[in-house]
């Protein structure tokens, strides 16, 4: 509501209650009248106060009210408090001792045009008036004199005694006040309607001389006394009886000061002796102490902590701050919290002085409100580990001061929708009408933040800020808050894992924490292409791999005739704190046959790279004949193909049989095995038993045949291998320990495929050859480069085959084939996918004897260079049986 006597503006339509409705309540207290007004009447409106003069009504401006003896005090909620002095303006008096006042009030509504008027009458009766009063007001001081009784002349007719107090501008009057002298101390002199033009009161009542001047005038002066700074009104005054002129000097001194506060105590100090308004002899007849104009009891005084005592030199009222007859206010200068206590207390003194039979009433209302206290809001956390709770009280705050909003890391959310998400945020109130707020987050939350300082211990985190508004000014602050706790909470993830012929089963069980861990197999990152390749399968709560037992990350512990143990190691690992989180070893038998033995004395053998031996070269094994290395190698295995009476290998008779034995190792010299200061030596026996004499018993049944004798099918191993030539002089190849091998954009890259065997009636033919991104050769995207033996003819620059010319290294030409092809890597969408690229091909081994075709029937390709991008697509040729062959990765390399 606000605070103010009028307003200057065109008055919208008045809705009249001329009686006094819930929420106004008037009383008469001694030489004032009181009018009180409820915040629910007044809450939200603005008030007009109009002084009731007959039939007309006077707005009471501030100038004027303080010139009437009208004051006026509320609160930030709307308590309102209207005070009218007995003697003032407007107000009906009969011979002093009652007293008839009018008010008229008006709100004001932002909310609606209809404005709502109340008219408040109120009769005083009082009669025990000193023969000196002194009243100050908030807002003005007053001072009376009882005037002397004399006889009028007998024709004189005598005033109406039940008319109102004069107002200001009514001074032609055959009696009455006719000029005044004030002392600043120094004397000015002002006519009675030049003192109201500069806004003075005065009037002259049936019995009374009364004088009036608000605070901070022109004719005022401030003095110390007994340490308190006051304000002195001093003046005397001219007036006119019916027997003549008459003179009364009178006087008022009103406090602006003597408050001393503490943090629990108001300790108001008033002059015993007042100097300027009193003689130096005097008696203390009578002191009382009131709040809010209203007089107390002693025993009201002792059950609300109030006291008034007197020194030698002041008059003291003390009183506790926060006491029920106060209010107290929160404020947030420069965004933090304080608090304030306003009180009005009333200090009422009569006294006598020496050699005087007249009395002197000092009477003062004097609002008090405390410095600004800072009152930093307290947090209190109460977390809740065992029940994985944060809670926490943040307090305390007066009654004016509400929770808008909790800023969490992720955003802002009001009181209900912080209630909605599931978070408890309470009210909580306590005695004196304070109150706190309270919060209640889970850990689990989203809002939480979470980190592992320890492998096992998650530490939870929660920034707040509660933001609070006061009411009514709906001034914001706030309160930071910084809640933490940790907890031995994580549980691992877990892994287990079996396996049958030719495959490793993984799967793992995610734990509580994080899953932003990282897979470790081998020595080998798991990258996204290896979850890919490895088959990588998660849901909600689990995980898969599947790993191929001939894979490049699986170690080969140890070999026998008939299986392989192998291993794979697979470790999660944080990389953040480098943490291992859990591992796997899982070892398992694989059925492999390292040695064949073939009845035309053919042995076909295979030599696998265990852990012993780590930095093994599986190409560089040779039997003892170091010119006869493998067939086929990669980073695990090396194959070899011979006959018993080749490279090296010894024959032992045994009874009955026939033992055929080599070895395969790293040899420099004639039979002697290589061994490293670093690694074991690798030695691997290959042996085959073959009967020497054996009878065999054959029945026979003769028959007559109808068809010519034909030899009978048999099926055998043909050794064909693709290899990657430095340049078109296929005279140099890459190593597999050289892959990944770079190579630049379009720059040619030539391949060679041949068929390890000698016989020279075969043909190798070429079927069909393709890129991949991936190193599976089924997988997608792939671009074809030779289809049905021939070139791909949607390819703008075209694969080329080149012709193979016996040497020392070819001895048929026609067990190899070469062909080249500019580097290109894959794109999707104008995004290049990834700078590699493996080549895949499918071979067939020709007998040019027989009905099959060993030759290519292709068409000169046509030349679609626009069509042609570095970048390649989808393939669309399809694969044929055969010999299937890829390569290791071809990198592309930034020009």
């Amino acid at each position: 509501m606000a605070a103010v006597m009028v307003l200057s503006q065109a008055r919208p339509k008045l809705k009249q209650e001329p009686q006094p409705g819930s929420g106004l309540k008037s009383d008469c207290l001694g030489n004032l009248m009181r009018l009180s007004l409820d915040k629910a009447l007044a809450v939200g409106n603005q008030l007009e106060v109009e002084a009731i003069n007959g039939t007309q009504s006077v707005v009471l401006t501030p100038n004027l009210a303080a010139q009437c003896g009208y004051s006026m005090e509320s609160d930030p909620w709307g308590n309102t408090r209207i005070y009218s002095s007995l003697m003032g303006c407007y107000v009906g008096n009969r011979d002093d001792t009652t007293f008839n006042l009018g008010l008229r009030l008006h709100m004001y509504s932002e909310s609606s045009p209809q404005v709502s008027s109340h008219d408040v009458p109120q009769t005083c009766s009082y009669s025990q008036w000193a023969s000196r009063e002194i009243l100050c007001d908030r807002n003005y001081m007053e001072v009376s004199h009882l005037m002397p009784k004399l006889d009028s002349p007998a024709d004189v007719k005598k005033p109406d005694d039940s008319k109102s107090n004069a107002i200001p501008g009514a001074s032609d009057q055959e009696t009455g006040i006719w000029k005044v002298t004030f002392y600043t101390p120094e004397p000015v002199v002002m006519v009675l309607k030049e003192a109201e033009q500069a806004g003075y009161g005065a009037t002259v009542t049936p019995n009374r001389l009364v004088m009036r001047s608000p605070y901070n005038m022109a004719e005022t002066y401030h003095e110390d006394v007994a340490g308190v700074p006051m304000e002195v009104f001093k003046v005397s005054t001219f007036y006119k009886t019916f027997q003549g002129m008459n003179v009364a000097n009178m006087a008022a001194a009103c406090p602006t000061g003597g408050v001393i506060f503490t943090e629990d105590v108001i300790a108001w100090h008033v002059p015993r002796r007042l100097t300027p308004v009193m003689d130096p002899g005097f008696s203390l007849r009578e002191m009382h102490m009131g709040v809010n104009g209203q007089r107390l009891a002693q025993a009201q005084m002792s059950a609300r902590g109030y006291t008034l005592s007197l020194t030698d030199f002041h008059f003291v009222i003390e009183i506790p701050v926060g006491s029920a007859d106060g209010y107290n206010k929160s404020h947030a200068p420069d965004g933090q919290y304080h608090t304030s206590f306003s009180v009005e207390p009333m200090l009422e003194v009569l006294w006598r002085e020496e050699g005087s039979r007249e009395d002197a009433r000092y009477k003062v209302l004097f609002p008090i409100t405390t410095p600004l206290a800072p009152r930093p809001p307290q947090v209190y956390d109460y977390t809740d580990p065992e029940n994985r709770l944060f809670m926490v009280y943040v307090g305390t705050f007066l009654h004016d001061v509400e929770l808008r909003n909790i800023t969490f890391s992720d955003g802002v959310l009001s009181v209900e929708e912080s209630n909605a998400k599931g978070f408890l945020v309470q009210e909580q109130s306590h005695p004196g009408g304070l109150k706190s707020f309270s919060l209640q987050v889970p850990f689990d939350a989203d809002n939480v933040l979470k980190h592992n300082p320890e492998r096992l211990v998650t530490h939870y985190f929660l920034p707040l800020e509660f933001s609070f508004v006061i009411h009514p000014e709906e001034t914001p602050f706030s309160q930071k808050v910084e809640l933490e706790a940790s907890l031995e909470d994580v549980v691992l993830p877990t892994l287990t894992g079996t396996c049958d012929d030719n495959l490793f089963y993984v799967t793992g069980k995610y734990g509580s924490g994080a899953r932003d861990f990282q897979m470790m197999l081998g020595a080998r990152l798991v990258t996204p292409d290896l979850r890919q390749r490895y088959r990588f399968y998660e849901n909600a709560t689990h995980f898969s791999v599947v790993v191929p037992y001939a894979a490049q990350d699986v170690v080969y512990e140890s070999l026998s005739v008939e299986s392989v143990r192998a291993r794979l190691d697979l470790l999660l690992w944080e990389p953040n704190n480098k943490w291992p989180i859990t591992d796997l070893f899982l070892t398992c038998h694989f059925p492999m046959t390292t040695t064949k033995c073939f009845s035309n004395g053919t042995v076909s053998a295979v030599a696998v790279k265990v852990e012993s031996v780590p930095n093994l070269v599986p190409s560089w094994l040779t039997l003892r004949d170091k010119s006869c290395g493998p067939v086929f190698s990669n980073d695990h295995f090396a194959q070899f193909s011979f006959s018993v009476d080749s490279c090296g290998t010894t024959r032992t008779f045994f009874d009955q049989y026939m033992l055929y034995e080599n070895e395969i190792g790293l040899h420099y010299g004639e039979g002697v095995a290589y061994t490293s200061p670093i690694d074991p030596e690798y030695r691997q026996t290959v042996s085959c038993y073959y009967t020497v004499n054996d009878t065999q018993s054959i029945g026979f049944s003769y028959k007559p045949q109808s068809t010519q004798p034909a030899a009978e099918i048999g099926t055998g191993q043909f050794v064909v291998q693709m290899r990657l030539a430095h340049d078109s002089a296929y005279d140099a190849f890459y190593r597999a320990e050289d892959y990944p091998v770079v190579k630049y954009l379009r720059e040619p890259i030539f391949f060679e495929v041949e068929l390890m065997q000698s016989d020279q009636n075969l043909v190798l033919v070429l079927e069909n050859c393709w890129a991949t991104l991936y190193e599976d050769r089924t997988s997608v995207p792939s671009w074809d480069l030779i289809v049905n033996r021939c070139e791909n003819q949607d390819d703008g620059y075209v694969t080329r085959f080149h012709p193979v010319a016996a040497d020392s290294r070819i001895g048929i030409p026609s067990h190899a084939k070469r062909f080249s092809f500019n580097m290109f890597t894959f794109a999707k969408d104008g995004e290049v996918l990834q700078s590699q690229i493996h080549v895949h091909c499918d071979a067939a081994v020709c007998d040019p004897g027989s009905q099959s075709d060993c030759s290519s029937r292709c068409q000169t390709p046509a030349s679609h260079p626009s069509a042609f991008q570095a970048a390649k697509g989808q393939h669309r040729g399809r694969r044929s049986a055969g010999h299937q062959l890829s390569s290791g990765p071809i990198l592309l390399r930034a020009q």
